[in-house]
């Protein structure tokens, strides 16, 4: 399935601003009997797990696999054979086979499982061999690379997905459903975040990290090291974004971000392994818990929670609060003002239920077992299906570089004392006229 650019641009472009305004997904339909030509780049953990929901599928072929250590390419491509298909081109051994693999002529998208520092490069190399690009979260780490997607895929007329999983999340899409109903009435103020004690991935094993290490352990523990801000952004936010309509007639505005001591690291290294180990004597920059504070274009405000380094059970905080009530996750606690009983709050359950989105009820069974509560079907669906159909996906680069900036913005405010950032309009003023796209369609 050759992708003819021109047309591409041709039928989605708005004011010679690339992609801007996304069209319909029940647009450019292509017969169901062709297959989506497929290549992972990062074939760890998560990659090979987005690797197996592909091959769950009948509509696809994985044609290449990539990872910079030979044995997970390997692997890789054994998972491929072993669900009875045909061997794919492997490419390993350094830090640019990724470029080989962007040569074939026999993709159509790939998708990028990598360490964040290659999410940027590896998606912009994708558009630029006229490939749609996947890229896990966050799709950058600086701001220079939120542009450097958004300018790709104007210039090129090549969508980038950002693989946000959390906003296709059962619970979340049925509180979308009740937020576009109107239950809640007008949307006035959000929580969310990353809290989810990660020392035992950061760490592995025991307090060990960098090369050699297992997992995450390998590259993600650094960024602690180094960086202060909230590092990982868009599970939580993603989600936010689109009950505030973030790039669809509103957008972020601005933020600022505090952060508390670093302990937290230090002292599950001198509790493990003791005060004499040698990564007892590292200062970690990472504040334990940060905070951030975003304020809107409509006038909402939104805070944002980055805590990994404490004892503590996982929870992405959410809680939507409007002129008519809220919803809160942890302890599951809804609200309605007129419905609940006055000053008292009630379970989400029922409106959950009532409220369940319609995709979540069409493909149920296929979501099953998919990993995250069914979420990781729904994002390679979508990514999957908007290739097929040659549409620009649910989650765009204006998401993907929207949602991520966040990291950056929130190192700058905290190294400048909590001073207010200003966020960059990546849709350059095309947010008021874009018209909510997720979750309204078939993907």
């Amino acid at each position: 399935m050759n992708l003819n650019r021109r047309d591409f641009i041709r039928k989605n472009t708005v004011a010679g601003l690339g992609m801007a305004v996304a069209p319909s997904v029940l647009s450019l339909n292509i017969p169901d009997s062709e297959k989506v030509r497929l290549g992972f780049i990062g074939m760890g953990g998560r990659g090979t797990w987005l690797l197996r929901l592909a091959l769950n599928r009948d509509d696809t072929e994985v044609n290449a696999v990539c990872d910079i250590k030979e044995n997970e390419a390997n692997n890789a491509a054994s998972i491929v054979v072993d669900s009875g298909r045909k061997k794919p081109g492997i490419y390993a051994g350094n830090t640019e086979s990724f470029r080989e693999l962007l040569l074939r002529d026999d993709l159509d998208g790939v998708i990028i499982a990598t360490p964040w520092l290659w999410h940027t490069t590896m998606a912009v190399a994708t558009m630029k061999a006229g490939k749609y690009a996947a890229v896990e979260v966050p799709a950058a780490v600086t701001e220079e690379e939120c542009w450097d997607l958004v300018n790709t895929s104007e210039e090129t007329g090549i969508p980038c997905m950002i693989l946000e999983n959390v906003c296709y999340r059962r619970d979340v899409m049925a509180i979308l459903n009740m937020v576009r109903e109107g239950l809640f009435g007008e949307l006035i103020h959000c929580h969310c975040g990353y809290q989810h004690d990660l020392r035992q991935v950061k760490f592995n094993p025991g307090v060990e990290f960098g090369p050699g290490a297992n997992g995450e352990a390998e590259w993600r523990t650094h960024q602690s090291i180094y960086r202060n801000g909230d590092l990982y952004p868009t599970h939580g936010l993603g989600p936010i974004a689109n009950y505030l309509n973030i790039n669809h007639g509103n957008r972020f505005v601005s933020l600022t971000s505090v952060a508390t001591k670093s302990r937290g690291l230090h002292e599950y290294i001198v509790k493990t392994a003791g005060e004499d180990h040698p990564n007892a004597d590292i200062r970690f920059k990472l504040g334990d818990i940060v905070t951030t504070l975003i304020q809107t274009a409509g006038g909402e405000t939104i805070m944002v929670s980055h805590d990994t380094n404490l004892p503590r059970p996982y929870s992405l905080g959410f809680r939507v609060q409007g002129t008519n009530g809220l919803w809160m996750k942890d302890g599951d606690q809804i609200y309605l003002e007129g419905i609940s009983e006055p000053h008292r709050w009630e379970s989400s359950d029922k409106y959950l239920e009532k409220y369940d989105h319609p995709l979540w009820k069409k493909y149920e069974d296929q979501a099953a077992g998919s990993g995250h509560g069914g979420m990781d079907f729904f994002v390679m669906h979508a990514f999957i299906e908007s290739v097929k159909r040659k549409v620009q996906p649910p989650l765009d680069v204006y998401d993907a570089a929207a949602w991520s900036v966040v990291s950056s913005l929130s190192e700058r405010s905290i190294a400048s004392g909590g001073e207010p950032q200003d966020f960059p309009d990546f849709t350059r003023g095309l947010w008021m006229v874009r018209k909510p796209a997720f979750g309204l369609g078939e993907f």
